[in-house]
């Protein structure tokens, strides 16, 4: 049965990317294009406008907004997933977990396209692979299992509570600016410091610099706390999930 479920994911999943690409004039060219008119608008607003001179700025800042735009499109997109397809749910039963999980396939594979863009560019500007990039392979599992967790969780909630997504947003828009995306945590007063490492994308985000570009290892012991933390949200929101199975088909748009 889990096979079957995994053939459904991956099969929408498939169906989801072809259609998106029929939609558009340009087809999978626009995963890459929408991407870098996103972080042009950041560059030239920090980099230009406000004049921002710290060495190897543009690297830093766009490996901020990619691991950032991961997380947020996964995250918007998935927690409508279940609400999004309520007509579909009184017709055909699957298990509620697959609809959020659809989203997140999606966005990642769109995800992975700009990730290797973003090495190739590292590359090109002198931060070669080394040894360190051992640990990335886990820092990506890191923050996907953050991903899928806040994700099921949120599509789990909004059916009931659809203006949840409003409060997401602005959420979300809050969390981007303080996430360090476009400063070091060494410009936050030291006081502050703590309370900057308690957001979870603060420190992913920090984790992936740190085998990009700084040539060094992660912190492990951020990353074990986060999965930890990710698995606690994860079990409440597939109780949720499995709490509600019969429930969310009655829910209209």
């Amino acid at each position: 049965m889990l096979k079957q479920y995994l053939e459904v994911v991956l099969y929408k999943t498939y169906a989801d990317l072809r259609a998106e690409n029929q939609r558009s004039y340009m087809g999978f060219l626009w995963w890459i294009f929408e991407p870098i008119m996103y972080m042009s608008v950041f560059y030239v607003v920090f980099a230009l406008a406000l004049q921002n001179n710290d060495e190897n700025f543009v690297p830093f800042l766009l490996v901020g907004l990619t691991i950032w735009q991961w997380m947020k499109s996964c995250l918007t997109h998935g927690s409508e997933s279940i609400l999004n397809n309520s007509q579909l749910m009184q017709h055909v039963y699957l298990p509620k977990a697959v609809f959020p999980t659809i989203s997140i396939f999606t966005n990642s594979v769109k995800f992975l396209f700009i990730f290797l863009l973003l090495m190739l560019y590292l590359w090109s500007e002198g931060f070669v692979p080394t040894q360190h990039y051992f640990a990335l392979p886990l820092v990506l599992l890191v923050e996907l299992l953050f991903i899928v967790s806040v994700t099921y969780l949120m599509a789990a909630i909004v059916p009931f509570i659809p203006d949840v997504r409003f409060i997401l947003e602005n959420f979300l828009q809050a969390v981007f600016f303080m996430s360090g995306i476009f400063f070091t945590v060494e410009k936050i007063p030291e006081r502050y410091q703590d309370w900057f490492y308690l957001n979870p994308m603060a420190n992913l985000i920090e984790a992936f610099r740190d085998i990009l570009m700084y040539q060094q290892w992660p912190d492990f012991s951020s990353l074990a706390i986060i999965s930890v933390l990710s698995l606690l949200v994860m079990g409440i929101a597939m109780y949720l999930l499995r709490r509600f199975e019969y429930v969310y088909p009655k829910i209209s748009i």
